[in-house]
């Protein structure tokens, strides 16, 4: 009887630990504290601030398409704060986030996100999700690129945009020559831009059937070593790997910025067919592989009372 009464007692004791345990690892709330949880991590957002973070630490650049893309409450993923994009009947253009980070030449996008650093390779990860309903493909979502100058040039980028079906696409593309100089002037130089062959995914996630659930979309670029074509990009939904193109020749034997910026996009180029949102959150850029969790909810099973106790 004693035996049983311990073994109760401390059940009773370890069980909001382990709960409150359970509840900090929910990716709801995976952005507290991650700079020293996750010092691989470059950026991390999962929108649970009361408002959007831009300038010193931040985005340098939100555009919320008056008032079309904001953090709404219970839209992000376990009901947590997101931030929701809506789009009117015809609206090409629904708001956007832009990161920087890493040393860059553009003081009005550098904003202390690890401003000395170079990356040539990073991980970045974002949970989506369609409203019931949802029609179409809104063809932009994201890219990465190298900002070579203060006039946004750039000497390459790595898009990850819809096809002309109902996947994510990767399309790299290079903005300097085999020396490495840098070809193209100010931002989106469509005539010097070389664009090295896209690749679409197999997940048709615009096709009706992934509408209302989250899809864990990651995407990875690195840049070739100088002199070399090895540079890579890929995508995973869900942890499953969509698209990957590898030996390419992104930037040449260009060395003088590495990637540093992330753009997060809700721009259709024929407008949307109707009105109709999707959302965002757990926003996270990283020097490692970043990972999925979005079937997952935190665990409250209750654990099993200890057994062979022994009352001295």
């Amino acid at each position: 009887m004693v035996r049983k009464i311990i073994q109760s007692t401390l059940f009773l004791i370890l069980l909001p630990l382990i709960l409150s345990l359970s509840a900090v690892s929910s990716p709801a709330g995976e952005c507290t504290n991650w700079q020293s949880v996750h010092p691989d991590w470059i950026w991390c957002d999962d929108f649970e601030a009361s408002a959007v973070p831009v300038g010193s630490g931040g985005y340098f650049e939100y555009v919320d398409s008056s008032g079309g893309f904001v953090l709404m409450d219970t839209v992000g993923f376990q009901n947590s704060r997101g931030m929701r994009a809506l789009w009117k009947a015809g609206q090409v253009d629904a708001g956007s986030l832009k990161l920087s980070f890493g040393r860059n030449p553009s003081p009005y996008m550098n904003t202390g996100n690890r401003p000395n650093e170079d990356f040539r390779e990073i991980y970045y990860r974002m949970y989506l999700r369609m409203q019931p309903g949802w029609q179409g493909n809104p063809v932009k979502l994201s890219r990465a690129t190298v900002i070579s100058k203060a006039d946004w040039s750039q000497a390459m980028i790595a898009h990850l945009w819809g096809d002309s079906t109902t996947h994510l696409l990767i399309d790299p593309a290079s903005c300097t020559d085999a020396s490495g100089n840098v070809v193209c002037s100010g931002y989106n130089d469509f005539p010097n831009i070389q664009w090295l062959g896209n690749r679409s995914g197999v997940t048709p996630l615009f096709d009706g059937n992934h509408n209302d659930r989250w899809l864990c979309v990651e995407h990875h670029v690195k840049l070739n070593d100088p002199g070399q074509s090895n540079g890579i990009q890929e995508f995973w939904i869900d942890g499953g790997l969509e698209a990957q193109r590898t030996g390419l020749d992104f930037v040449g034997n260009y060395t003088a910025y590495g990637i540093n910026a992330v753009f997060f996009e809700n721009y259709w180029n024929s407008g949307s067919p109707v009105q109709q949102e999707r959302y965002f959150d757990n926003i996270v850029v990283s020097t490692q592989p970043v990972g999925c969790d979005v079937n997952s909810s935190p665990d409250t099973t209750p654990p099993a009372i200890p057994t062979g106790l022994v009352v001295q």
